[in-house]
């Protein structure tokens, strides 16, 4: 089977190219998408989008619909399947599953779609696995490692430079987004290759290997 998977940035896309081939195994394949930002639910869903725009969920319904017609090309010895990976941030997830799920339901032809919502960031799936950001970043401070509660709102991303980045998350922010998506990167390079899939603490982690793993039963 081939996965095509979608993602909001460059550091999430670092990350699972690294982590889906430990998920599903050598005899399958899978390309990663990455995006600028996560953006917003186009109120038209039948409407083409403003092609300079990049943000994900401002392409998807055109996306899925894409995918729905390339995918009916594929033999049937080897389906696709699109993966939808975005963070939930402060959004209340039973509606944000209810807006991304009714954008599926208006393609025709409707491509095999699983969505997947890091709880609050992707950074979250990271502090799943607190040997492998210990394994990468053997300085980083276990207090604040322990402290956390998992897939809790609670600044993810900040809670995860506290504990590894000089100078913490104040320090990071004062540099601008720009420096900040550069060093959420280097965290995906660096703590990713560690990352044990069969025993992580986050659910929202959990749900996405599992959702692999589903499809290819």
């Amino acid at each position: 089977m081939h996965f095509e998977i979608l993602v909001e940035d460059e550091s999430g896309k670092r990350a699972l190219e690294i982590l889906v081939p430990k998920i599903i195994g050598e005899n399958h394949t899978c390309t990663v998408h990455p995006y600028k930002g996560i953006g917003h639910i186009p109120k038209n869903l039948s409407n083409s989008r403003d092609p300079r725009n990049k943000m994900l969920l401002n392409n998807l319904p055109k996306l899925i619909r894409g995918y729905g017609k390339t995918f009916n090309t594929y033999p049937t010895d080897y389906p696709a399947v699109l993966i939808v990976v975005c963070d939930l941030d402060d959004k209340c997830l039973k509606k944000y599953r209810e807006e991304l799920l009714a954008i599926l339901e208006s393609c025709d032809p409707r491509p095999i779609t699983g969505f997947c919502i890091a709880i609050e960031e992707g950074e979250a799936w990271f502090l799943g696995d607190i040997d492998a950001i210990k394994s990468a970043y053997p300085n980083a401070k276990t207090s604040i490692l322990d402290g956390y509660h998992n897939d809790s709102i609670c600044g993810t991303w900040e809670k995860l430079a506290d504990a590894i980045y000089a100078g913490g998350s104040a320090s990071l922010s004062k540099k601008g987004w720009q420096a900040v998506g550069k060093e959420k990167s280097n965290w995906a390079e660096k703590i990713s290759p560690n990352m044990d899939i069969t025993n992580n603490s986050s659910p929202s982690f959990n749900y996405f290997r599992d959702k692999l793993r589903g499809v290819l039963d």
